[in-house]
C-alpha cells in the first residue's frame, strides 16, 4: 500500500496538498499507522508536510485514541518549525470536550491565549459545551459572557449548546430566557433550538410551555418533524396524557412526517405500563409491517410487552430471534427478561441467567440484580434480599433505595434507619420518598422518638455531606 502511495505521489508532481488529502482519508477511516506512513514516505520524496497535515493528525489523535497523544503532536510541530494556529487548538479543546476533560480545556484555552492565538466561536462552543458535559453550568455560562463581552458572536450553535446544556442542568427558566434573546443576536432559532427547548420542558414538566413554544415553531414557518412529535408525545405519556399521546402519533401519520421505529415504541413501552396490551401489540405490528428496520428497541419493547403478558415463551422467542439476526442483548433485554422472571414468581430461574450474564457485562448485571432484589424484598424475601445487595461487587442508588423501601415494607424500620444513615455518610444518594418511608414507618409504630432523631441527623448530614 506504501509503495503505491509512493509511486502516486511522483506520479502527480509531489504535492503536500495531495499529501493531505491522502492523509486526511486514512484519519477518517481511523488508519493512524497509515497516516504516520504516508508522511514517512513524503518526507523521503521531498514533500514536507505542513500546519495542515499536523492539523489532520491533532483531530484524528484527539478522536480515535487520547488527547495526550493528540497534544504530543505539538511538540513534532515545533521540531518541523510550523506554528500551531487556531484550528489546532480548537481540534484539542473539541477532543477534551468529547472525553469531558475539564482542566485539559482550560490548559488548552489558556495556551492558545498565550501564544496570542484568538479564540473564535469553535473555541468558545467547545468549551462551553465541556463544562457542561462536567455538570459545572455556572462556569459555562461564566465563558458564554467573556465570549460576549470580548466581541465573539455567538452562532445558532452556541445558543443551542447553551440551551440543551441549561435545560439538562435543570435551569430551564434561563434557557427560556436565553431563547427570547436569540434576536437580539441576529439569529433565527432553527429546528434543532425548538425541539432542544421543548424537550427540555417537557422533561421539567412545563407542559404548557412546551405547548407554546411548539406553537411558535408552527407559526414560524419552520415544520415540526418527528423529534418535535416524538418529544412532545412522550412528554404526554410521561404526564399521564396518554390519549393526547397517541392522537400525536396518530397526527405524525396523518401529516405524513418521516419518522423512525422511536416513535412506535415509546407509544408501546406507554401502552405496555397502562396494561392496555392489545394496543401494544397493534402498534408494534404496524411497526413491523411499515418497512421501518426493527433495531433493538423495538425487539426489547416487544420482549417486555410479552413479559407484561406472562409469555415467557414468546419473551424467549424474541431473544432467540435477535441472536439469530446477531444481535447482542443490552441492559434493557437482560433487566426485562429478569423482571418477567420474577413477576411470574420464577426466582431461581431469573437468580440463574443473572450468574449466566454477571461475566458478560457488569453495568448490565447490576440493573439485572437490582430488579431481582427489588422483586426479593417485594414478595416478602427480605432476608434473601438483603443477603443479595451484601454479595454483590457493585452497588448503587438503586440498589440501597429500593432495599431500605423494602425493609420498610418488612416493618424492619429500624435496619431501615441504620442502612439509609449508612449510605448517607458514604455518600450514596437515597430517594427523598424512600427517605420519608422510614421516617414515617418510625413514627406510626409508635417511635416517634427514633423517627425525630433520625430527622435531626438527616439535618445534619445535609449540612456535612
Amino acid at each position: 500500500m506504501v509503495g503505491k502511495v509512493s509511486r502516486f505521489f511522483m506520479d502527480r508532481k509531489l504535492s503536500t496538498k495531495l499529501l493531505n488529502i491522502t492523509i486526511t482519508s486514512f484519519c477518517k477511516t481511523k488508519e493512524l499507522e497509515k497516516a504516520e506512513t504516508v508522511i514517512i514516505d513524503g518526507l523521503r520524496l521531498g514533500i514536507l508536510p505542513d500546519v495542515v497535515t499536523y492539523n489532520c493528525l491533532v483531530d484524528a489523535y484527539g478522536r480515535f485514541v487520547n488527547i495526550d497523544a493528540a497534544y504530543l503532536v505539538l511538540d513534532r510541530m515545533k521540531q518541523a518549525g510550523i506554528h500551531p494556529d487556531i484550528i489546532t487548538y480548537n481540534s484539542l479543546l473539541a477532543g477534551a470536550a468529547r472525553r469531558c476533560l475539564v482542566n485539559r480545556s482550560m490548559e488548552f484555552f489558556e495556551e492558545m491565549c498565550r501564544r496570542n492565538i484568538h479564540p473564535d466561536v469553535w473555541s468558545y462552543n467547545s468549551f462551553i459545551h465541556c463544562f457542561f458535559k462536567a455538570g459545572k453550568p455556572d462556569q459555562a455560562y461564566r465563558v458564554f459572557q467573556d465570549m460576549v463581552m470580548k466581541n465573539v458572536s455567538p452562532s445558532l450553535t452556541t445558543f443551542n449548546i447553551m440551551i440543551n446544556g441549561l435545560c439538562k442542568s435543570d435551569n430551564v427558566n434561563n434557557a427560556m430566557a436565553l431563547f427570547r434573546h436569540l434576536q437580539t443576536y441576529g439569529l433565527t432559532p432553527q429546528i434543532d433550538t425548538y425541539n432542544t427547548l421543548i424537550d427540555g420542558l417537557c422533561k421539567a414538566g412545563k407542559q404548557s410551555a412546551a405547548r407554546r413554544i411548539l406553537k411558535e415553531l408552527e407559526e414560524s414557518g419552520h415544520r415540526p418533524n418527528a423529534i418535535t412529535y416524538t418529544t412532545v408525545m412522550k412528554c404526554c405519556f410521561k404526564s399521564g396524557k396518554f390519549q393526547q399521546g397517541l392522537e400525536t402519533l396518530v397526527l405524525m401519520q396523518q401529516k405524513g412526517y418521516t419518522f423512525d421505529g422511536f416513535a412506535y415504541c415509546t407509544a408501546a413501552g406507554a401502552l405496555v405500563k397502562k396494561g392496555r396490551l392489545e394496543e401494544a401489540s397493534n402498534h408494534m405490528e404496524e411497526m413491523s409491517s411499515s418497512g421501518i428496520v426493527l433495531d433493538m428497541v423495538y425487539y426489547n419493547t416487544k420482549m417486555n410487552m410479552y413479559c407484561k403478558e406472562q409469555n415467557l415463551e414468546a419473551a424467549n422467542e424474541v431473544v432467540d430471534e435477535m441472536d439469530k439476526l446477531g444481535m447482542e442483548s443490552d441492559i434493557y433485554t437482560h433487566t426485562i427478561m429478569i423482571k418477567g422472571l420474577c413477576d411470574t414468581g420464577n426466582t431461581l430461574e431469573a437468580e440463574l441467567l443473572l450468574d449466566k450474564i454477571k461475566n458478560k457485562n457488569c453495568e448490565s448485571s447490576l440493573a439485572a440484580t437490582n430488579t431481582v432484589v427489588h422483586t426479593l424484598g417485594k414478595a416478602g424475601h427480605i432476608d434473601h434480599a438483603v443477603m443479595m445487595v451484601d454479595n454483590m461487587d457493585v452497588k448503587d442508588s438503586f440498589t440501597y433505595s429500593s432495599l431500605i423501601h423494602n425493609l420498610c415494607r418488612a416493618r424492619r424500620f429500624h435496619d431501615a434507619s441504620k442502612l439509609l444513615l449508612s449510605c448517607l455518610r458514604n455518600g450514596v444518594k437515597i430517594l427523598k420518598s424512600v427517605k420519608r418511608a422510614v421516617i414515617d414507618g418510625l413514627r406510626y409504630s409508635g417511635y416517634r422518638g427514633d423517627a425525630k432523631k433520625l430527622r435531626a441527623k438527616l439535618r445534619i448530614m445535609r449540612i456535612l455531606y
